[in-house]
Formats: structure tokens, C-alpha cells, sequence
């Protein structure tokens, strides 16, 4: 699938789970798409659950949701910290309000250990591979990154 021209930020913070930012990084580059690592600080290292850097190319408060025609949210422990961060919230809050895509895995949402907690707060939870929700697209873990990959760029593709 061809992305040329367009523009995705894949969120950046420590602890995040390796495949889940650098599948799709990869992936979108295949795709012509380019990728901008977005994290609370430019040019800010930060290391994957395993220690595996990834240097922010631009701080959330500097980057407006209408430069990018998706967001991808990682899983692993990084969503603890992305929430923490005000900048951060904003743009996936807008992002969201501009019905771009905005895909999220495993600890980004629907993990099974969070199953729980996302039932309490509201949630419905959906043990599927992929699950798209208008501009929402979700999976639970790394083995879903195909399908989870699959549906973001055709949500990207339809969006552009």
C-alpha cells in the first residue's frame, strides 16, 4: 500500500514494547510514509523495555495534530507515562477530535491484563486481533501487529 505524502507520529517513552514501535515504524517507511518519533522531549532518548533507545524527532508540544495523518500509541509500559504527559494527551486528543487514526496496542488499550480495568471505566472489551471503532483502532499484543498494521494503513489510505 503506497502512503507517499503522508505523515505519521508513533509515541515515544521509556519502557516501551520494541515491536510495537519499530513494526510499524518500518512498516510505514516500506510504505513511503514518513515517520516522526514523537515523544515529552526532542531529541530525548528513550529506552524500550530492553533498553533499546529511540531518539525523539519532535516534542509533542511542538507538533500540532494536523501535521500527521495518524497516531500510533505503543504498548508496553510506556501508555503509564504518555498519560502522564499533558503535551502528549493533546495530541492524541486532538487527533481523535479530527477523526484522524489513532491506533493503540496492547498496554496502549486492550491488553488482558488491563481487561479489568478498561471494563470499569466503561470499556467494552474484545478479545479480537484487530478491532476498528470509526478513527480507534486497537489490538491486544505483538502477535496482532499484522492485522493491527493492516488495518491502520487502510484507515490511513481511506483518511488521505
Amino acid at each position: 500500500m503506497d502512503l507517499t505524502g503522508t505523515r505519521v507520529a508513533v509515541l515515544v517513552e521509556q519502557k516501551y514494547e520494541e515491536l510495537e514501535v519499530w513494526y510499524p515504524v518500518y512498516r510505514l517507511r516500506e510504505a513511503g510514509a514518513e515517520v516522526v518519533l514523537v515523544g515529552p522531549k526532542a531529541g530525548e532518548t528513550y529506552p524500550s523495555k530492553l533498553g533499546y533507545p529511540a531518539k525523539a524527532d519532535a516534542s509533542a508540544a511542538d507538533v500540532p495534530a494536523d501535521w500527521f495523518a495518524a497516531v500510533v500509541i505503543p504498548g508496553g509500559f510506556a501508555p503509564d507515562y504518555i498519560r502522564r504527559s499533558e503535551p502528549m494527551l493533546k495530541l492524541v486528543r486532538d487527533a481523535l477530535a479530527a477523526g484522524k487514526p489513532v491506533a493503540a496496542i496492547c498496554h496502549g488499550t486492550g491488553f488482558h491484563s488491563i481487561k479489568d480495568d478498561m471494563t470499569n471505566a466503561g470499556a467494552t472489551f474484545v478479545d479480537e486481533p484487530v478491532v476498528a471503532d470509526r478513527n480507534v483502532i486497537t489490538s491486544r499484543k505483538p502477535d496482532d501487529l499484522p492485522a493491527f498494521m493492516t488495518a491502520l494503513m487502510k484507515a490511513i489510505k481511506q483518511k488521505t
